[in-house]
């Protein structure tokens, strides 16, 4: 009897705790995929982009431990939306591959479900067309300002920038099969929803 794999994509804003309930999954016997993992992986010295991305924007945008220089990289894609484009076409195929190659390791061992964590997926048509069912963590505006704000550099203008820059909380909850609210509950509390989600999609 062939194993069916669920395919099941989790999303979230900025701050939203996404990354928490991943950990959470993996735990529960999930295989979990991280695409911002292999896109930094991408970007960081000596990585599959580099070099493209240095001929595309110039070296001023690379540092000089010859990984993407994120700071520069992210003023210029806030002021320029062709820029980020440009960007996601080096990087976007790159993640693509790798993160079919670790689905299938998954799939040939076995696992029953695969988590593509992916913080861009309501935005992707082709993410979406990838999972079977999409997962959503979420929170207030709010909550994911103060969360971002207590563990980064970043201002709080900075962190209203990349909200705005992603899909709206209204956009992700009509994308949801199954929504996590992470405010107001304890990492306990938090783990108890996520043990719930294996057996609401029958695993």
């Amino acid at each position: 009897m062939t194993t069916q794999t669920l395919r099941l994509g989790l999303t979230g804003g900025i701050g939203s705790g996404k990354s928490t309930v991943a950990s959470f999954l993996s735990r529960l016997g999930a295989a979990v995929i991280d695409a911002d993992a292999i896109s930094r992986s991408t970007t960081a010295p000596d990585g599959a982009a580099i070099d493209t991305i240095r001929k595309e924007f110039g070296a001023q945008f690379i540092n000089s431990a010859g990984a993407l220089d994120r700071d520069a990289m992210r003023s210029l894609a806030f002021a320029d939306i062709d820029a980020r484009k440009r960007l996601e076409a080096i990087i976007h195929p790159l993640v693509g591959h790798e993160t079919r190659r670790q689905a299938s390791e998954a799939s040939a061992s076995g696992k029953t479900c695969i988590v593509f964590d992916i913080p861009l997926l309501v935005e992707s048509t082709y993410w979406r067309q990838e999972v079977d069912k999409v997962l959503v963590v979420d929170c207030t505006p709010d909550i994911q300002i103060e969360r971002v704000l207590s563990r980064s550099a970043l201002t709080q203008e900075a962190v209203k920038r990349i909200i705005a820059s992603q899909s709206s909380r209204g956009t992700r909850l009509r994308a949801a099969d199954y929504v996590i609210y992470n405010a107001g509950i304890s990492l306990d509390q938090l783990a108890t929803e996520v043990g719930k989600i294996p057996l609401c999609f029958g695993l």
